[in-house]
């Protein structure tokens, strides 16, 4: 029995994935039903002492469980939120707790079905957590070593997920090839310029390979939030007028709302006042009713697993009716493509010029690219996807594992960088 053996762990905004690697190739360990990928999200039950985790947590929720759901916490990495403390139960939760507890779980999950420890990592990070701002950034990498650490890993190291991707891409190259790996996660887009070949799978240091790397903190949840202020955050007063008719009502609540890890801000005595004072400053308020109805009862996180779930749908169809059950009279709207193509279009655009921007920092044209290697569950949209890959004219266009391509890359990373000895102990063990 091996003591312990390097691994790779993606800690993604919306899914989560732990992979071993061994004799040159990877392996994702099952964390959730016999499934690999575990959604990051956690449950704190009101009604006992539980707390739950992935798909667990949210039928906890969904199925009326009295608790706090939280999702999408990578995303407080670096920012101001990490230093605040959150309600849970009678007391106040740092958010490096919050994330040490699905950390830990997800190692002590892993561990059972390697059978051995898991104490060396290799942690997957976004080439930027936070965009331009180069110190909040090595804080976010900083803040989330200290968590892993606290979670029970004692050797950490980091990689770009676009990097982890490449290499996990690159197990099945039968010549060299010029690549862009395109990661469209739940939280950032990264990319990266990166020669793969048979041979270099034997090579250790990599870095002659890989000719750029950039990236922009917009990601799924960003399409997430921008689809619902435009289509569903309406039927909740979003752009009504004031008493006074000359202006809008204030916004504030409409953006916590369709914001994953903000969504429980609402949830305070303090938030229930404004939103009464938000009501009587409508000049129809029966919208905003129906927002103090949906907030009272806490149907907030439903509500945004319900925009999610259309964004989903839109990827295979033309049109999607989102239905959402309320106290006072269910919430049905209609989402076509076009109004999801509509709110996002301006930060694809975004997230296409940090493309062309790896592509001129490697000094490569896209005629060149012989690859363009797509991961990540945004590169399911088929607006994203072909926007990202139409100036590739020339090259092969691979779909990789959309959840499990950068925990693959990872682990084979972990394996390079740890060595071999633990995998040597476990074939001769």
């Amino acid at each position: 029995m091996v003591a312990s053996m390097p691994c790779g762990m993606d800690f993604g905004t919306s899914n989560s994935t732990l992979a071993l690697a061994d004799s040159g190739t990877s392996r994702l360990l099952p964390l959730e039903g016999g499934r690999a990928v575990i959604p990051s999200t956690i449950f704190f039950s009101f009604e006992d002492e539980d707390v739950r985790f992935g798909r667990d947590a949210v039928r906890h929720y969904v199925e009326g469980v009295e608790g706090r759901l939280m999702r999408s916490l990578k995303s407080v990495l670096g920012s101001a939120t990490m230093a605040e403390k959150t309600p849970i139960k009678g007391r106040r939760w740092g958010y490096d707790e919050i994330i040490g507890l699905y950390m830990r779980e997800v190692r002590r999950r892993a561990e059972i079905e390697a059978g051995c420890a898991l104490d060396e990592v290799v942690l997957g990070r976004p080439v930027f957590f936070v965009d331009g701002d180069a110190e909040a950034d090595r804080r976010a990498q900083n803040e989330l070593e200290a968590i892993a650490r606290d979670a029970g890993f004692t050797s950490i190291e980091f990689q770009f997920e676009p990097i982890a991707a490449a290499l996990d891409h690159e197990l099945t190259v039968q010549e060299e090839e010029l690549a862009v790996i395109v990661d469209l996660g739940g939280g950032t887009s990264d990319f990266s310029v990166v020669r793969v070949s048979p041979e270099g799978r034997a090579r250790a240091d990599r870095r002659n390979d890989i000719l750029a790397s950039s990236g922009v903190h917009i990601g799924g949840t960003d399409f997430d939030r921008l689809l619902s202020l435009k289509s569903v955050m309406p039927e909740f007063g979003l752009g009504a007028l004031a008493r006074d008719g000359k202006r809008d009502l204030p916004k504030w609540a409409y953006y916590e709302l369709a914001t994953w890890h903000r969504i429980n801000f609402l949830y305070t005595s303090q938030a229930a006042q404004k939103l009464k004072e938000l009501r009587y400053d409508a000049l129809e308020s029966g919208r905003v009713e129906r927002l103090i109805d949906l907030v009272e009862h806490r149907l907030g996180h439903a509500l945004a697993g319900c925009v999610e779930g259309a964004k989903v749908a839109l990827s295979e169809a033309d049109a999607h009716n989102l239905h959402l059950p309320l106290p006072a009279g269910d919430l049905e709207v209609d989402i076509t493509v076009d109004d999801l193509v509509e709110a996002i279009h301006a930060s694809v655009g975004r997230v296409e010029r940090a493309l062309d921007e790896c592509l001129l920092r490697a000094g490569v044209p896209a005629a060149a690219v012989s690859t363009v290697f797509l991961t990540g569950g945004s590169a399911s949209i088929p607006y994203v996807r072909d926007r990202l890959t139409k100036k590739f004219s020339r090259a092969r266009i691979v779909q990789g594992d959309v959840f499990g391509s950068v925990g693959s890359g990872l682990a084979l990373d972990a394996a390079r960088k740890f060595g071999s000895c633990a995998q040597d102990m476990a074939r001769t063990a």
